[in-house]
């Protein structure tokens, strides 16, 4: 029979490594999110975090903890591209009926951005600018499409180009839409762990007519160190029907141009069968 204080160690050591997957994930949370996330006390979860954070591979901030930017960056394109990816296509598709023929488009370095770009490889007459090796790759090839690569400082672990050099290539540009994504939703604010991806995120918003957030649902409620922009900032948000009834009220309550994507799983106040609902 395994000793009590044995199985106490093993069960805390893998609750904390739940913990840092999760906190991965989003890039950051909040102790009153972490407890009831793992059914455990606020207590416990300060334990938890005051061991990690010992460790270096999180960072306690005022009410709770983010991911240092080496940590968080760490196979993110691999986390990140098997993350919500029904949500992820759905929201592609809607966001694919809102790009026009013989338009200018923006996309940037995020994972949904580089779904909606795999519908869009077969478009009759486009011009694509991204600062996204991976999302520029899925074009080359496409005699239809107009490419433009942002230039700057290649980082690995998002296979794009970020830095002073690509947000001056931004602009010297204007383009008719952007379609962006983001790292968390808390409020009405849009968050996302890292500056550099901000300052070329927020180079794009600049340059663009028409603005498009594309964030799944899991996003929101969760916050990470840097403010990016406002939700009022954006022409349109589109997220999936895995958004809690009560969040979506309020949003539409403020404002935001919300369209939601249906997917396969059922909110508390049940969901609709149609690829896109609007109020």
């Amino acid at each position: 029979m395994m000793p009590q204080a044995t199985f106490e160690t093993r069960s805390a050591s893998a609750r904390r490594q739940n913990i840092l997957d999760y906190v991965r994930d989003r890039g950051g949370a909040q102790i009153d999110e972490l407890a009831g996330r793992f059914v455990t006390s606020r207590m416990t979860i300060h334990r938890d975090l005051q061991v990690l954070s010992e460790r270096g591979v999180l960072r306690r901030v005022h009410g709770g903890v983010t991911t240092p930017p080496k940590a968080f960056s760490e196979g993110s394109i691999s986390q990140r591209s098997h993350r919500a990816m029904e949500a992820k296509q759905a929201i592609a598709a809607v966001a694919a009926g809102l790009v026009e023929e013989g338009e200018i488009i923006a996309l940037d370095d995020s994972t949904t951005s580089r779904v909606l770009a795999e519908r869009l490889t077969d478009s009759a007459s486009l011009t694509v600018v991204t600062n996204s090796m991976g999302t520029a790759n899925l074009f080359t090839s496409k005699p239809n499409v107009n490419l433009l690569l942002l230039g700057g400082r290649y980082n690995m672990d998002f296979d794009a180009f970020f830095g002073t050099l690509c947000e001056q290539a931004a602009a010297s540009l204007r383009v008719n839409t952007l379609f962006l994504s983001v790292a968390a939703i808390r409020g009405m604010t849009a968050y996302h762990q890292e500056q550099d991806i901000i300052k070329a995120k927020q180079a794009l918003m600049n340059i663009s007519d028409r603005k498009i957030l594309l964030v799944d649902s899991t996003k929101f409620g969760v916050i990470t160190l840097n403010r990016f922009s406002d939700l009022t900032e954006f022409d349109v948000v589109i997220t999936d029907s895995g958004l809690e009834k009560d969040l979506e009220d309020t949003l539409r309550n403020a404002g935001i141009n919300l369209k939601i994507a249906e997917i396969s799983t059922v909110r508390t106040s049940g969901s609709s069968t149609s690829p896109e609902r609007n109020p």
